[in-house]
């Protein structure tokens, strides 16, 4: 998993699963707690997320407004939104530019 970007914006290339999210948890934590207003996490790079990965969007979401900032998920490629209608959460989740299925 490569990821990019700064406080307000980051970027995720790869599989967000099992074996990335350690990582690009402790990379978004320190993002979302480093600035204010909206915190954007650009998923157009994902090609498949497991059920760890799916946690850690939701553990941003929350993240986000304990900080009073509003997390949006952008770009989300058809095999992430075909998860996000699954669980429903694409009805709780700021979606931009989203590919449905």
């Amino acid at each position: 998993m490569h990821v990019w970007g700064d406080d307000r914006e980051l970027h995720l290339r790869g599989t967000l699963d099992v074996h990335s999210a350690a990582d690009v948890r402790q990379r978004v934590h320190a993002a979302v707690d480093g600035a204010d207003g909206d915190f954007v996490l650009d998923v157009s790079g994902v090609d498949a997320l497991d059920a760890t990965g799916l946690g850690l969007i939701v553990a941003i979401h929350r993240r986000a407004g304990r900080r009073e900032r509003r997390f949006v998920l952008r770009g989300v490629t058809p095999p992430v939104h075909r998860v996000l209608v699954i669980t429903r959460l694409h009805r709780i989740l700021a979606l931009e530019n989203a590919i449905a299925a």
